[in-house]
């Protein structure tokens, strides 16, 4: 049958119909040369659960699972396509300030178990952590699934390659979402959400206010591209991996001197004055080199252009470093992340906010949820400041407790956070933002999710002493 352009306009709109998950065409409503009007559509609400979890990074599947063993109904949103966030899809690497008990610990037994962790101060049979823990190094793909896995056990339903673009209120109160995927726009609603995307936004969509870096809109800690690396033998390069020892209890530097030497006499200035190795499996590392300077990134283009770069110079390191032979020879990059590291996001302002005085002095609080001993870290945020690595604001940190009303939206009910995006100022989130803070963050924000959204509850009307006993009972680690 002759197909000409009238069939083939009616075929497309009658097989959009049939799969419901694409309208027909509308004509174009091109209001001037810079605007757009998109028609007004009506979308099925796909399911109504106890708890809605935006994100699946350490902080959301953390949340996720709390809830579910909390006794709540939990979905779990992720735009890419496992599970893990930063640790598993921008390849982080490494585990840091992971002596907090209950999931951490339930990780680094697990992932013991399955010899895909790397490090001194590893989990032994009856033994629990007793100090900081830095260093550890684990597989990203034994994480992926051993994630999965953890979800599955507990019933939490994991939705992938979804990104949530819309929120609605009634009043105060977050009632819906709206995300997009491959099944096109669809509805969910909650009586309560958590927002773990890291970059806040959740909480941005439902009205939020927050901020974003050094001032309100950045500037921002730089963004890195990690990557996976093989090289023909990790036992020649000892000097320039992390956690490297000199004897059984006696750790050597982290190793940027030596390889930033390597690097140079490769032809090549890296972008991060302090390039890091970290092992994670026989001849496998992981490497940092990278820094993307002054990108905000809620800002698409930029963090796209930026990705571009960074992929760039960590392969022209890598050829350049074959190049030289002996040690370096038939060096490879063996996987580059889905996603760019991301270090600086949106704070959505909660009932309380975490400041750098509160660092300083150590501050205590009834509603702790955790006690951070992580250090400012606040890498260098212009170009010219890289050979130092990272920037010096000379603050000693005493270990300080994050609340409970930190993980509690203050512009929005039914609405918690866990993760980078919780209510802090610049300093004191460059400390608290690691994932070993990320994890205690998610189980108190999954299990006050649970208790306020089965038993009709608001979360800040959810005393924490209701919350501690259930924190307590979900952790199995």
């Amino acid at each position: 049958m002759k197909t000409n352009r009238r069939n083939f306009l009616r075929n497309g709109a009658l097989l959009g119909a049939a799969g419901s998950i694409y309208s027909p065409f509308t004509e174009a409503n091109v209001q001037d040369k810079k605007s757009f009007k998109e028609p007004a559509r009506t979308i099925s609400i796909v399911d109504k659960t106890d708890v809605i979890v935006c994100g699946a990074g350490p902080a959301g599947v953390t949340a996720a699972i709390a809830a579910a063993r909390a006794g709540a109904n939990v979905r779990l949103f992720e735009a890419h396509g496992s599970l893990g966030g930063v640790w598993t899809n921008s390849l982080l690497g490494y585990l840091i300030d992971f002596d907090k008990p209950g999931f951490n610990q339930e990780l680094v037994r697990k992932l013991t178990e399955r010899d895909a962790l790397t490090g001194e101060k590893r989990w032994k049979p009856g033994k629990s952590f007793s100090a900081p823990i830095q260093g550890l190094a684990y597989h990203p793909e034994e994480m992926k699934l051993l994630l999965e896995e953890l979800c599955m056990e507990v019933g939490v339903k994991v939705q992938y390659h979804t990104r949530v673009v819309a929120a609605y209120r009634q009043g105060r109160q977050l009632t819906t979402i709206v995300t997009e995927s491959k099944s096109g726009r669809q509805a969910w609603q909650a009586p309560v959400f958590v927002d773990t995307t890291g970059d806040g936004d959740l909480g941005a969509l439902a009205g939020c206010e927050f901020e974003i870096g050094v001032e309100k809109e950045c500037p921002c800690q730089p963004l890195s591209l990690n990557c996976l690396i093989l090289v023909k033998d990790v036992n020649q390069l000892r000097n320039m991996v992390h956690g490297g020892m000199r004897s059984s209890t006696e750790f050597i530097n982290d190793g940027t001197e030596d390889l930033m030497r390597e690097i140079r006499r490769a032809g090549v200035e890296p972008s991060y004055g302090r390039p890091m190795f970290f092992p994670v499996r026989g001849n496998l590392v992981s490497a940092m080199m990278n820094h993307e300077y002054s990108i905000n990134a809620t800002d698409a283009a930029a963090v796209s252009d930026a990705t571009i770069r960074a992929r760039a110079e960590m392969n022209r390191i890598i050829k350049g470093l074959r190049r030289l032979g002996g040690i370096w020879e038939d060096i490879q990059i063996v996987a580059s992340p889905e996603q760019i590291g991301i270090r600086d996001g949106r704070r959505i302002r909660g009932r309380y906010t975490v400041i750098k005085d509160d660092l300083v002095v150590g501050i205590k609080h009834d509603d702790s949820v955790l006690k951070s001993h992580a250090p400012v870290d606040v890498h260098a945020l212009k170009h010219d400041q890289r050979l130092n690595g990272n920037a010096d604001y000379s603050i000693q940190v005493q270990p300080y407790d994050i609340p409970m009303r930190a993980l509690i939206a203050k512009d929005v009910d039914g609405l918690v956070m866990a993760g980078r995006c919780i209510s802090g100022d610049f300093i004191a989130h460059s400390s608290y933002r690691v994932t070993g803070n990320a994890v205690p963050m998610g189980e108190a924000a999954g299990c006050l999710a649970a208790i306020a959204a089965t038993t009709k509850r608001q979360p800040h009307d959810v005393p924490f002493s209701d919350v501690k006993p259930v924190i307590e009972k979900v952790r199995l680690g």
